[in-house]
């Protein structure tokens, strides 16, 4: 059967702190991982990803695996890069590839750049080991072309950048779809929550998942504001939203989620999350914990992410210039006027931690104390004031079972094992200057 591999390109391999424990298929960019946004543009199934060697035991649950081997002929490598944008654009890339017309190539709109290729031969995977490999290369001079419409991903930020438009695209999309897994109702709020503005509002009703188990559907709590005067709504079964919460569009929340009061506006929250306080234009990946007070705006949480009581991130300078950001090939301009904190897996703060306007925090990375931590600190660092100490493997490993055990999820040995191999992989200070 013909499958979607999702390819992690050189640029991709640079996106920390996230890069070094997942792979961008299982980044979410509006309200959908990447991964189900490609399933749903082109009507395939995803079988894989291609990404760097450290990823070989990446593992989640209904994540797909990396490949191995081969890739079969007449597979789709597509670009993970590359956000498809899932409402009408979409549509008009499944025609060709449905007419069985030999349409092999899919290329940006606007831009005319190379985003997908359907393979004529078998190829193995070390065909794209360091990522330097365009996905046109593998098209025949002759292929023919079809126009997929989105948004490149060209740095790391632009999740933050393209949210609210990803985000409102998406809402239109699920509105008239449902979830991208499927069985998903919605249905207007209820009469007690307070409704402003014209866009539409979904609330999930009851639903069956994976094992014909019911999902309950959304619960909105009295004293609760949606404000759709700006983007749409959508809440997700099994999620919460208690009184004194308002909720500013565009704004997703997942399933199974906590938002426990204060304003969400322009955000999107994964499965599993508890959220309070103030929260802007802000992705939280899925299983993070934000349990209290504490303004978190224009960042990105990546999973299992724990911010201590009163953790605070600044994302406007009091310059009013442009942000900088730390990565590997050393600090870049954004060319944004707000940018928070960029948390990777695993990331943990203590009880009133101030981050800077800018940060990259690195994925297991757990910091505390009273000073301000530097605007980036590497992966698997530990302590109150730099330089860190290393967060030793055993202990940190230690740590993560535990968390993942209180939202019933098993940190398997495979899991444990990519981990293992991120922790090993880590970049420092010295090595990223």
């Amino acid at each position: 059967m013909t499958a979607i591999y999702l390819y992690d390109d050189a640029r991709a391999r640079s996106f920390e702190p996230f890069a070094l424990t997942r792979p961008l298929a299982e980044m979410t960019a509006g309200a959908v991982l990447q991964r189900e946004r490609w399933q749903a543009a082109l009507g395939l199934p995803v079988a894989g990803f291609i990404a760097a060697a450290h990823l070989r035991d990446f593992e989640e649950p209904s994540a797909t695996s990396m490949a191995q081997g081969g890739i079969p002929a007449g597979s789709v490598v597509a670009n993970a890069r590359f956000v498809p944008r899932l409402t009408a654009g979409a549509h008009t890339t499944r025609q060709p590839y449905d007419r069985g017309d030999g349409a092999e190539l899919w290329l940006s709109a606007p831009g005319g750049h190379a985003v997908a290729v359907r393979t004529t031969r078998e190829l193995p995977v070390e065909y794209f080991a360091g990522g330097r490999m365009p996905v046109d290369e593998v098209a025949r001079s002759h292929a023919e072309a079809a126009m997929l419409h989105g948004w490149w991903m060209e740095e790391v930020w632009d999740f933050i950048r393209y949210l609210p438009e990803q985000l409102t695209d998406d809402l239109v999309f699920l509105r008239d779809s449902g979830r991208l897994d499927g069985g998903e109702r919605y249905l207007p709020p209820p009469a007690h929550a307070t409704v402003l503005g014209e866009h539409p509002v979904l609330v999930a009703a009851d639903c069956s998942s994976a094992g014909s188990t019911v999902v309950a559907g959304a619960a909105i709590e009295p004293h609760v504001v949606l404000d759709a005067t700006a983007g749409p709504i959508c809440i997700g079964a099994g999620s919460t939203v208690h009184a004194f919460t308002r909720l500013v569009g565009p704004c997703y929340i997942g399933r199974h989620s906590s938002i426990l009061g204060d304003r969400v506006a322009a955000s999107s929250i994964g499965d599993v999350c508890k959220v309070r306080g103030e929260v802007s234009n802000t992705i939280v990946l899925g299983h993070a914990n934000k349990g209290h007070d504490g303004f978190v705006g224009h960042s990105y949480l990546g999973r299992w992410v724990n911010l201590g009581a009163g953790t605070i991130t600044s994302n406007l300078k009091n310059t009013y210039g442009t942000v900088a950001l730390w990565t590997p090939a050393g600090a870049r301009d954004t060319h944004m006027q707000f940018l928070g904190t960029l948390f990777g897996d695993h990331a943990k703060t203590g009880i009133g931690t101030s981050l800077t306007t800018g940060t990259v925090l690195g994925a297991g990375a757990n910091v505390y104390g009273s000073a301000v931590p530097p605007k980036v600190v590497a992966p698997f660092s530990w302590g109150s004031t730099p330089p860190y100490a290393t967060y030793r493997l055993d202990k940190f490993l230690e740590v993560a079972e535990r968390m993942m055990a209180r939202r019933h999820v098993t940190l398997t040995p495979r899991a444990r094992q990519q981990l293992a191999a991120a922790h090993a992989a880590r970049w420092t200070m010295e090595s990223s200057e």
